[in-house]
């Protein structure tokens, strides 16, 4: 393995644009860049989001709220590019002040509730409807165990496996090999436990199975970083399984198109603020 030596300097100092695909965005400090308030629609939920992973995990539990009947949970989504920095406005930071999508508010409250991380937004709409949580304490248990070990594990598949093998500048050797077994054991972790579980609760789909789908189910099915090859991923039989079986749900097709700016154009459905919207305003009908 020859790479370059790098030895740090006692004291680090940033180097604007130095490297990478989102090189563009990345910065050290926090705080808006811009004043700009956010857009509000009609609905009480106001989502502010893009279709990446963590995006289409909330518009995921949304249109599964309203396909099981629940009106209220009825939302406006607004597109934020993040790749343009939009994520840096004073409204959205105001919502998030972390900048990172995606972002609701519930107007419901008074004052409105900002809800930011996206498996807190999951956990806020499943305790505000009662609904994809596990009434049951140890099944309950059993859930928050997932959601929170997605939330964990999950950094370590985008932020390290995904920039090192997709995004960096060039591709090295040890950041590679380092992620890439890191992922294949989070892999064989979840297949394991597919393997003796329906979904990953139990029996009962939830916010465990919503929030480590667009992830990992992504990631087998070869949307994640064109790595499905390189992974192995189909060895992972019950992964695959799971995976295909939440890919039929009418309300994850639904999900994955809304804020989707990437892919064909009857796929992308860049802001929601009717049910209608799915039949009339995705890309290849404007």
């Amino acid at each position: 393995m020859s790479q370059a030596h790098y030895t740090p300097p006692r004291v680090w100092k940033w180097a604007p644009g130095n490297g990478g695909e989102f090189a563009n965005i990345n910065r050290p400090d926090a705080g808006p860049t811009y004043d700009e308030a956010l857009p509000e629609g009609k609905h009480p939920l106001q989502l502010y989001s893009l279709a990446t992973p963590n995006g289409v995990k909330v518009t995921v539990m949304l249109e599964e709220l309203l396909e099981r009947g629940i009106s209220g949970a009825e939302y406006d989504a607004h597109l934020i590019r993040i790749t343009e920095g939009e994520q840096f406005s004073s409204g959205f930071v105001a919502a998030n002040p972390n900048s990172k999508i995606p972002a609701l508010l519930d107007n419901s409250t008074n004052p409105p509730q900002r809800v930011f991380e996206s498996g807190a937004i999951l956990l806020y709409l499943a305790e505000t409807f009662g609904a994809f949580l596990p009434d049951d304490p140890a099944k309950r248990t059993e859930c928050l165990s997932w959601l929170f070990w997605q939330m964990g594990s999950a950094p370590l598949l985008g932020g390290g496996f995904g920039h090192f093998y997709t995004y960096a500048p060039e591709p090295l050797e040890y950041p590679i090999d380092r992620f890439t077994m890191e992922v294949k054991r989070q892999l064989d972790v979840l297949n394991r436990h597919l393997a003796e579980n329906r979904f990953m609760a139990g029996d009962e789909y939830s916010i465990a199975d919503i929030a480590i789908y667009p992830w990992y189910g992504a990631l087998v099915k070869n949307r994640l970083y064109n790595a499905a090859e390189f992974l192995e991923a189909h060895t992972y039989t019950h992964v695959r399984r799971w995976s295909d079986e939440i890919d039929a749900r009418p309300a994850v097709q639904r999900g994955r198109m809304v804020n989707r700016t990437w892919g064909e154009p009857e796929e992308q459905l860049h802001e929601r603020h009717d049910a209608s919207d799915f039949e009339y305003k995705t890309q290849d009908k404007l």
